[in-house]
C-alpha cells in the first residue's frame, strides 16, 4: 500500500502540472497493485469460520479503521470522512498527514480542475468547494466529460484519463466486494471488530462511487 500512496501521490502531481502521460504510467502502476491486493483475498478466503474464531477474541476492538495507510488511500481517491480521523488521533506522525490528505485535492480533484484548464465550463462552485467533505456530482463536470467522451479525437489524453480512473475505480470496487464476500462466508452478520455492523457496513460502501460523472455519462453517451 505504501509504494500505491506514493504513487497517487506522484500521479496527483502529474495533473496539477498537466502531464499527463506521466500520470498515465503512474496509474498503469497502481493497477498493477490493485490486481495483487485483489488476488490476495484468494488466501484470506480459504479461512473457514471455526478458522477464525480460534483468534477472533484477541482482537480486541482492532479493525481496518486502524489502518493508516488505507485511510490515505481513500483520502486520496476522494472518499473524504473527517470522523475517520478520530483511530489516529493518538499518532500526531499519523494524524497530521492524514488531516492533511482531508483537505488536500484528491486525485479527482485535480482531474477535475484540469478539465476546468482546458476550457470547460466547470461551476465556480464546484472548484472552490470544501475539499474536506466527499464530492456530489455535478451536472457541470459531467458535461465536461460527455464532451470529452464525444469528441475523443481532440481530447485524447482527457479521453484516456478517463478510463485510467475507471480503471482505478474499477479495481477498486472489485477489493471492496472480495472484502465483503470474505466477511460474510466467515462471520455472517456479525458485528465488526470496529463496532461497525460488519457485513452491512461493507455493503454500504459498495455504493459508494469516486467519480461519479464517470459513471453517470455512460448512460448519456
Amino acid at each position: 500500500m505504501k509504494l500505491m500512496i506514493h504513487e497517487l501521490g506522484a500521479a496527483r502531481a502529474c495533473l496539477t502540472k498537466g502531464a499527463l502521460k506521466p500520470a498515465f504510467k503512474m496509474l498503469a502502476r497502481v493497477s498493477r497493485i490493485q490486481t495483487q491486493l485483489n488476488q490476495s483475498w484468494d488466501v484470506l478466503s480459504t479461512m473457514t469460520p471455526a478458522d477464525y474464531s480460534t483468534f477472533r477474541d484477541a482482537l480486541g476492538l482492532s479493525s481496518g479503521f486502524q489502518s493508516y495507510q488505507y485511510r490515505m488511500i481513500e483520502f486520496m481517491l476522494g472518499n473524504k470522512n473527517r470522523a475517520m480521523l478520530a483511530p489516529h488521533r493518538h499518532r500526531a506522525d499519523l494524524h497530521a498527514p492524514l488531516l492533511a490528505a482531508l483537505e488536500a485535492p484528491s486525485l479527482y480533484d485535480e482531474a477535475v480542475r484540469l478539465l476546468a484548464r482546458s476550457g470547460f465550463a466547470i461551476d465556480a462552485a464546484e472548484l472552490g468547494r470544501d475539499l474536506s467533505l466527499p464530492r456530489v456530482a455535478n451536472d457541470s463536470v459531467r458535461a465536461a466529460w460527455l464532451g470529452v467522451y464525444q469528441t475523443t479525437g481532440a481530447h485524447w489524453d482527457l479521453y484516456e484519463l478517463a478510463e485510467e480512473l475507471v480503471d482505478l475505480e474499477d479495481g477498486f470496487r472489485q477489493w471492496r466486494f472480495r472484502h465483503l464476500t470474505t466477511v460474510e462466508r466467515i462471520i455472517g452478520a456479525k458485528r465488526g471488530t470496529g463496532g461497525t455492523a460488519g457485513v452491512g457496513y461493507l455493503r454500504e460502501a459498495i455504493n459508494v462511487r469516486l467519480f461519479p460523472e464517470l459513471w453517470d455519462v455512460r448512460t448519456a453517451l
